[in-house]
């Protein structure tokens, strides 16, 4: 009888109650010794892949977990450590591993940039000045370990050469081959000595084959694998793609590889038409990503065996794997624990655990037959059809809105010199203006208040008279330092989606549906389920209150529809764009709401505009449309003197120049410290007319910037930019950081700001 497999690409990190997230913090804080934290983690691993192994997974993936994350693993394994972390060779060390992520008192943190099109952040690399030589075979580690203490065949996962080097930096990209062609050798031996180990099956994460890319890059693949199965032919390496289909189908499938993944959730399509069209080598298993690996939504098990069904009529069940479309790392790690979400949402949801139960459902219904899993088919499709049916589902005035989109203005009276011109009137700030990006320190205090509030145990009177006392203190803080232009702190919010969301109708919350973003850094995304719409406004007091107590102006702080969309769970019933624009016209009524109030600066954050870009270019123009649509949707009912600001995070910019221009809003702040301000080469090569904030020093390294670090990457910025109109800020919110330390920051900051308004005046005299 032929045997169908089941895989799993990847588990959470983090553990059921982020676990992970705490050993880390509190080794980091000196709380744990190395010895402890070490022996902590490992029992956490073990324990996932115990889970896995209890859910009957066939394919076990083993070196898929980290201490911080996989692309930075890959990095040390290859003795990748930047010269300013004083690397003397060997194996690196743990302190020196983390140095490389947070950063040092005298060595900036590596950049960190979006994986992909997710919410998950990965370090980048740095090749120039550094040869890389294996000083750890990582994945046979992992392996030996899970084989030892489990019993555990498991299944090492690598991330691939090509896509490595393609996520790097500090190599001219015309050299791209030759770089790629130093890694073979190393990869070779990893797997040579899996091989001597006696692995049989090995994942290769090459997901770089599902953006756009040439001919020419595509061959490369050709000859990197062929290498790697010369050099371990015993070996069985499936190469796996997710996150959309791969264009160079063909070309793909004759790689000298023995298993090809692919993602038919996130493919459009086109992997399945691919697979229909042009057929599949019979000497080759398929890994089918059947089940959803980014979003938390129940399977319908009936459609999704179905496809199963047909892609087994092209390849034979013997050389089926059936498996997520992706790693698990970007769903919360199970249901089981939400024992307050309403029950027709909880049938219809499903984390980690649960997709895990549902591949093994498939694996059992594609090997004996439709009727060997009917319960679970007839389940999943009750779940599914009465959550469609909810009257929450089915808000005919939010819906009539979206149809009738044209009803409402969505460009500025004005163009932008005509504003400019308007709010400088308005608010008389000097040259190079000092401001934040929204959020100050949420100290434990802060966070165990609001916990203290969830509970019950005060009174939402007594909760906002504590927040009115931090923004009070925080008002004045920001006097004595200098800024010009305030916020009042969001000592309020927990995150900046989970907010909004639990304000705004048609949201849902979990109590332990975290996921990782970065590092130890999880964040708790919101279920948007049913359809938006506005409640009654979310901000504006304690924006008023603020501002009562200063001259300076005070911004209003919102989060984007974009960000809120790419930052949640969204429904996959509705397309993004009618999604953002749902809750687009929810935001304009609290942006109208604000700028009745007197709140003549409001800033509409979009830090997740630009990770949402699809990988496949022809598809950019298309969701940049629909990006700025909703941000304009917003932001367009306001009047000239009321200044829009909005915010980013780092990443390529230059890539979506025309979209930013088109989003119109009269000041921008991006975050580009991290990457040593080499984004301002987007500005030298495209002209920007509004007003641009580039952040000018890392928020999210435990370290005091340097005067001179400022004063450097200010005057980078205005060999580039118009003095007029350039502001002086951090690259982004400052939450996550110490009291002392942000306030230190920012005096630096302001000091570095003064020395450039007094050398702009004494060249212009």
């Amino acid at each position: 009888m032929t045997s169908v497999k089941s895989s799993n690409l990847g588990y959470p990190r983090i553990g059921e109650k982020r676990e992970w997230k705490k050993a880390l913090e509190q080794f980091w804080v000196g709380k744990l010794g190395k010895e402890v934290f070490l022996k902590r983690i490992k029992e956490i691993y073990l324990g996932h892949l115990q889970k896995q192994k209890d859910e009957g997974i066939d394919l076990i993936p083993v070196g898929d977990f980290s201490l911080y994350d996989h692309v930075l693993d890959t990095a040390v394994m290859f003795g990748l450590v930047p010269e300013r972390f004083e690397y003397d060779g060997g194996k690196v060390p743990l302190e020196t591993y983390f140095d490389i992520a947070r950063g040092t008192k005298g060595a900036v943190a590596a950049e960190m940039t979006k994986w992909f099109n997710t919410n998950y952040h990965y370090i980048v690399p740095e090749l120039d000045g550094v040869v890389p030589t294996l000083v750890e075979n990582r994945p046979l580690h992992f392996y030996k370990e899970a084989k030892q203490k489990l019993n555990i065949e498991g299944k090492p996962v690598i991330l691939g050469p090509v896509t490595f080097v393609k996520l790097s930096k500090g190599y001219n990209k015309s050299d791209f081959k030759k770089v790629v062609e130093q890694f073979v050798p190393l990869y070779a031996s990893i797997l040579r000595e899996l091989q001597n180990e006696g692995v049989e099956w090995v994942q290769v994460d090459e997901p770089i084959l599902s953006t756009t890319l040439s001919k020419e890059e595509v061959a490369i693949f050709n000859d990197v694998y062929q290498a790697l199965h010369e050099a371990a032919p015993n070996i069985k390496v499936i190469l796996q793609t997710y996150f959309d289909s791969i264009e160079h189908y063909e070309d793909v499938i004759k790689l000298p590889v023995q298993g090809i993944g692919l993602d038919l959730v996130h493919d459009h399509g086109q992997n399945l038409t691919a697979l229909k069209t042009h057929g599949f080598p019979e000497d080759k298993v398929l890994a089918a990503g059947i089940i959803d690996g980014r979003n938390i939504w129940r399977a319908n098990l009936g459609e999704k065996l179905g496809t199963l069904t047909e892609i087994s009529e092209i390849v034979s069940k013997d050389r089926l794997i059936v498996q997520p479309s992706s790693s698990l790392l970007h769903v919360p790690v199970t249901v089981k624990t939400e024992e307050k979400l309403d029950e027709t949402l909880k049938r219809a949801l499903s984390f980690a655990n649960e997709k895990l139960q549902e591949v093994g459902t498939l694996t059992k219904g594609l090997q004996d037959g439709h009727k060997a899993i009917q319960e679970e088919i007839k389940s999943s499709t009750v779940a599914i059809q009465k959550l469609n049916q909810s009257p929450l589902r089915n808000n005919t005035q939010v819906q009539g809105a979206i149809q009738n989109l044209s009803e409402y203005k969505a460009k500025r009276d004005s163009p932008y010199e005509i504003r400019k011109g308007s709010q400088e009137k308005e608010f008389q700030l000097p040259l190079l203006p000092t401001t934040t990006i929204g959020s100050f320190p949420q100290t434990s205090e802060v966070r165990k208040t609001r916990l203290t509030w969830r509970r019950g145990e005060l009174t939402d009177e007594q909760y906002q008279e504590y927040i009115k006392v931090e923004i009070k203190k925080w008002i004045a803080i920001q006097e004595e330092i200098g800024l010009d232009v305030f916020v009042h702190g969001e000592f309020e919010r927990t995150d900046m989606v989970e907010y909004f969301g639990e304000k705004l109708a048609g949201f849902q919350f979990t109590k332990f549906g975290w996921v990782q973003s970065y590092g130890s850094r999880c964040v708790k995304p919101p279920i948007i389920f049913g359809d938006v719409s506005y409640k009654e406004p979310m901000t504006v007091e304690e924006t008023v209150y603020a501002q009562s107590l200063t001259d300076k102006p005070v911004k209003g702080m919102l989060t984007g529809p974009i960000t809120i969309v790419n930052w949640s769970f969204a429904r996959d019933d509705l397309s993004l764009s009618d999604i953002a624009n749902q809750i687009a016209l929810a935001l304009r009524k609290e942006v109208e709401a604000l700028e009745r109030n007197g709140i003549r600066m409001v800033q509409v954050d979009e830090p997740a505009l630009r990770e949402g870009l699809p990988l496949k270019r022809e598809q950019w123009s298309s969701y940049l449309d629909a990006a700025v649509y909703a941000f304009k949707l917003t932001t367009s009912s306001v009047q000239d003197d009321t200044q829009i600001h909005t915010h980013m995070c780092y990443s390529d910019f230059e890539d979506i120049i025309e979209a930013i221009k088109a989003l119109d809003a009269d000041v921008i702040s991006i975050e580009t410290s991290r990457s040593h301000g080499e984004l301002i080469q987007a500005f030298e090569k495209n002209t920007y007319d509004n007003s641009i904030g580039l952040g000018v020093y890392d928020i999210h390294s435990p370290r005091v910037p340097q005067l001179e670090e400022l004063t450097r990457n200010i005057d980078r910025a205005l060999q580039v930019l118009d003095p007029k109109l350039f502001w002086i800020n951090p690259d982004c919110g400052l939450k996550t950081r110490g009291i002392e330390e942000t306030i230190a920051s920012l005096k630096v900051m302001v000091e570095a700001a003064k020395l450039a308004r007094e050398n702009l005046l004494v060249n212009k005299g």
